[in-house]
């Protein structure tokens, strides 16, 4: 009888470096779950864009896997969160220190893994603009062909009219509650709302303006959320992570077309 192999969850952190070299190829997909340390308001746990990041590309690896031959890497566990500094338990590193990171994250990559594909599963909407800017670094200093997918721009469209989801409101306690149930404290959820939508767009969400914006800014938001939380549901949840792993689907289907033609 052949020997099993340990691939039905295909994390790398679960193979021996023997199973590396002959499991992982140069057109695998590397999928890095990132998250962040951050006030999640009073009913949500500090870890929460951690634990969607890893849950979420779990889901997605499970889909997706065999079809675009993924791997998983372990999870980035703080980010840019200066945004929530104000709230204990918030662990955010500098501009200077992420990039830093990012580039050994990188070179470590490229030096010990075959696999030259890197899809950066983002659970935390203040890594954005971050991943935007290095992206170019890391592929032309790394020759790491990298994608960022940011779950939270995929679980929340912003809509035409009314309360954005932004921060620990409808669409992420929803999640939370489909995928981890057990960390979500339904007594703290409260009702009050952001009373200022059109602060949030001006001050978040104006593609024209930048502006350093805090979640203790009370136009912007209550203890600490931005968005709807009292109508969260696990139902709902269940529903955006559908909504993601197909997204994903997508996103890996240009990933393959884009690497074959640049090899092209």
């Amino acid at each position: 009888m052949s020997e099993a192999r340990p691939q039905a969850h295909r994390a790398i952190g679960d193979l021996t470096f023997q199973d590396v070299g002959a499991m992982v190829r140069a057109e695998s997909i590397l999928c890095l779950p990132m998250g962040s340390m951050e006030q999640h308001g009073p009913h949500l746990p500090l870890n929460t864009d951690t634990v969607l990041a890893e849950a979420l590309t779990g889901r997605i690896v499970e889909r997706w896997g065999e079809a675009y031959d993924l791997w998983r890497l372990p999870a980035l566990t703080v980010g840019l969160s200066r945004e929530h500094a104000w709230a204990p338990g918030t662990l955010s590193l500098s501009v200077g220190g992420m990039t830093a990171y990012l580039r050994e994250i990188a070179r470590e990559i490229a030096r010990a893994l075959p696999a030259r594909n890197l899809l950066i599963v983002n659970g935390h909407g203040g890594n954005r603009g971050m991943l935007e800017a290095i992206g170019r670094e890391l592929h032309g200093d790394f020759g790491l062909d990298l994608c960022a997918l940011h779950l939270g721009a995929i679980m929340s469209p912003v809509p035409e009219v009314g309360m954005p989801e932004i921060h620990a409101g409808k669409d992420e306690t929803s999640v939370m509650l489909a995928l981890a149930p057990h960390l979500v404290r339904r007594e703290r959820i409260g009702r009050a709302k952001p009373a200022d939508d059109e602060a949030v767009r001006a001050l978040i969400l104006d593609p024209a303006a930048s502006w350093p914006w805090s979640s203790d800014d009370k136009r912007l938001a209550e203890a600490g959320v931005i968005g709807d939380v009292a109508s969260a549901s696990a139902e709902h949840g269940r529903m955006l992570v559908e909504r993601v792993v197909e997204a994903a689907g997508a996103v890996l289907k240009r990933f393959r077309e884009n690497g074959a033609a640049g090899r092209g």
